[in-house]
């Protein structure tokens, strides 16, 4: 026994020795700082990677947000090149994580906004609509509204595999029909006070059938998400903001603004946002099925409209365009 002190002296001063001829280990600031290079490296090549037509891309490393405002090239709505952009936005994401498991993930806030002033997103390409509906084409039309609730689906559960992103929609103008849909699939919505939302299918005989029902009933009452869906109004962002349906209410110019101060600077509130809608999704589970269900009654009802209800409905194309070109005057 009395030879094992110097065996562990000996040991300790082998290792003692050792470490001396290793490099110093760099201090965890540094090693911190070199990991939020990589990934920003890593989210500028895959920006640089793309081209988007519709869509606006803007990196901000030092939260870790990725804004994605709507740049319509042409109508300020769901078309189906904003569409397949949209998609195409959504895979370049979720390539970013990989098959990494991350305790930092390489972005926390995925933000869709809209460069157009006073429109959000005006919703379904209705023209395109009345043109399916005529020439009976149901497998186009299922496409359309499956493409909207993939999509809406996606933004609404960590981008369709439960990653550690957490959507936001920035609302800066208008949000009707699909517009007002693709806003509440997301986990968080800011909405400035002269934004308004407005379901109008009714007005035409149908019904919104690609999220309305499934997200808003799970923001408010059913009771009061079928009112909002039936009366065909307009209705503020304050009023929603009321109700429970918007989440943070800002003053005119100031979404952005309002938008870091809610989630706190440095990823202050991430962690909590982010197990917080975890929590929300296993209450209220959305599924695609459910989804897409809802979307095959849409295209059965669509295709049962009238000449009347599809004259209607050009009139609001006719609108929407008129109040488009006087925007932008």
């Amino acid at each position: 026994m009395a030879g094992q002190p110097q065996l562990i002296d000996l040991i300790t001063d082998r290792l003692a020795a050792w470490a001396e001829e290793l490099p110093a280990a760099p201090p965890a600031e540094q090693l911190l700082a070199e990991l939020v290079d990589e990934e920003t490296d890593a989210v500028r090549a895959a920006l640089d990677a793309h081209e988007f037509a519709e869509f606006d891309l803007d990196y901000d490393p030092a939260e870790k947000v990725l804004f994605c405002y709507f740049d319509f090239a042409g109508k300020p709505c769901f078309t189906q090149a904003v569409l397949r952009e949209a998609q195409e936005v959504q895979r370049m994401v979720r390539g970013l994580f990989g098959d990494r498991a991350d305790a930092e993930p390489p972005l926390r806030y995925l933000v869709l906004g809209s460069r157009q002033p006073g429109v959000w997103n005006l919703g379904g390409d209705l023209a395109l609509f009345a043109t399916l509906i005529r020439d009976r084409d149901r497998a186009s039309l299922r496409r359309y509204a499956h493409a909207c609730c993939e999509i809406g689906y996606t933004n609404a559960t960590g981008l369709g595999f439960d990653l550690p992103v957490i959507s936001v929609a920035l609302v800066q103008g208008d949000a009707l029909g699909g517009g007002f849909e693709a806003a509440l699939s997301s986990n968080l919505i800011v909405a400035e006070r002269s934004a308004k939302f407005g379901l109008p299918e009714i007005l035409f005989n149908l019904f919104p059938g690609m999220g309305a029902y499934t997200f808003l009933t799970r923001r408010v009452a059913p009771g009061v998400a079928e009112r909002i869906i039936m009366s065909g109004e307009l209705y503020s962002a304050e009023q929603l903001h009321a109700m429970g349906a918007v989440d943070v209410l800002a003053p005119d110019g100031q979404a952005v603004a309002a938008f870091y101060d809610f989630i706190g600077r440095g990823g202050k509130r991430y962690a909590a946002l982010r197990a917080l809608y975890r929590a929300r999704r296993i209450v209220n589970t959305v599924t695609l099925e459910e989804m897409t269900r809802i979307a095959d009654l849409w295209v059965e009802a669509a295709l049962k409209l009238d000449e009347s209800g599809l004259k209607r409905m050009l009139r609001l194309v006719a609108a929407q365009e008129r109040r488009t070109l006087r925007r932008s005057a």
